[in-house]
């Protein structure tokens, strides 16, 4: 027997029942989540300068798929993307980072005091 649900209520999204602060947090992590977009923020973080041209040309992945996950990083505010000419100029944008680093150390930080009993069962 095959059962069909249709969702019609908008209302199945709660993240907005969470404070502001958690919701950022979970919205930087939905964007670093995936392997491309941190190897963007990797090759960028190594370059130590802003990237002319496609940087398609260093990731084994097609060009619209690298654009997307430059798109996410981009609306996140981790990296600015400036069109010069026929080119766009990729930068890490360090004061956003920063931020989420900050956020990310501030809700870990009372985790890092664990009862050493638990790794024992976690393993």
């Amino acid at each position: 027997m095959l059962y069909v649900c249709v969702i019609r209520n908008k209302d199945m999204n709660k993240s907005e029942k969470f404070d502001e602060q958690l919701q950022d947090i979970a919205r930087f992590a939905r964007v670093i989540s995936h392997p491309a977009r941190l190897a963007i923020l990797q090759y960028l973080a190594e370059t130590k300068t802003c990237i002319s041209g496609d940087i398609s040309d260093y990731l084994p992945l097609s060009r619209s798929t690298v654009s997307q996950h430059l798109n996410d990083l981009k609306e996140l505010g981790l990296i600015h993307g400036e069109i010069d000419g026929l080119k766009v100029n990729y930068c890490l944008c360090n004061s956003t980072i920063l931020k989420y680093k900050a956020m990310f150390d501030e809700f870990f930080k009372d985790m890092s005091s664990i009862d050493h009993h638990c790794e024992i069962n976690c393993k």
